[in-house]
């Protein structure tokens, strides 16, 4: 069978890749990178579309750390933001991470019904795209949370580096939008990202720390996250996940 994939963006567009479909959502700024920054730490992390799971999904477990924001704002009732870089530094990894944003975390939750959600974003784009390329699911769709309607630069990017490995593989594009983005973004370098608008805000609300923390740590992981009911986990490796020789080009 032909394998294909798709790249799009924007949290309702999961709702058209359903059965028959695995989704990698990429959420650079922030989500993705958070919720995959959590579990790396050995913190259980549990993303949710609205305000209310989230307080819902607090009072099922013990001191939990609430953490996200919503049009930019952190909700009363949260302890932070959605910032990868000053989780990773707390040492309460015990506490399970419960986290809400306004794009990112809504595209996860949107994915349930596919056949597998995965998690993308600069530190494991590489890794995800050779996972992928094993050939595991014909038909592979690769959204950007999307920010304010818009299919911003730094998602743009890690989906066409996922796509990179999956053309290595003989994965071809649905559509002419999706070739055009992997012309354009496969081998960008991830500091081609600062002209985001996401760039912009992060520096006018002195968020500039998770805008280091992402750059500094490209392609930093080689493990797998996936959506797993309501929990972002590492699946069990597969005997050739280190072994994979597509060559990538960025």
């Amino acid at each position: 069978m032909k394998k294909t994939f798709v790249i799009d963006y924007l949290p309702e567009s999961a709702h058209k890749y359903r059965r028959g479909w695995a989704i990698a959502a990429v959420d650079v700024i922030r989500a993705t990178t958070m919720a995959i920054t959590a579990v790396s730490l050995g913190r259980k992390c549990y993303p949710v579309d609205t305000l209310e799971a989230a307080f819902q999904l607090a009072g099922k477990h013990p001191n939990p750390l609430l953490a996200g924001e919503l049009q930019g704002d952190m909700p009363p009732g949260f302890e932070m933001n959605n910032s990868p870089a000053e989780l990773a530094e707390r040492d309460d990894t015990d506490r399970p991470l419960i986290m809400l944003s306004s794009s990112g975390t809504r595209l996860l939750a949107n994915g349930r019904g596919c056949d597998a959600v995965y998690l993308g974003c600069f530190r494991n784009a590489r890794s995800l795209g050779r996972r992928l390329a094993r050939g595991d699911h014909n038909k592979i769709a690769l959204i950007g949370a999307g920010s304010r309607g818009e299919f911003r630069e730094e998602d743009q990017i890690g989906c066409a580096w996922i796509a990179a490995e999956l053309v290595s593989a003989g994965y071809t594009p649905e559509d002419k939008t999706t070739a055009r983005i992997f012309e354009q973004w496969g081998t960008a370098k991830a500091e081609d990202c600062l002209l985001s608008k996401s760039i912009e805000y992060l520096r006018k609300t002195n968020q500039v720390a998770d805008l280091y923390f992402i750059l500094d740590r490209v392609n930093d992981l080689d493990d797998i996250f996936v959506l797993d009911q309501q929990c972002v986990k590492i699946p069990p490796e597969l005997p050739s996940d280190r072994s994979f020789d597509a060559v990538a080009t960025y």
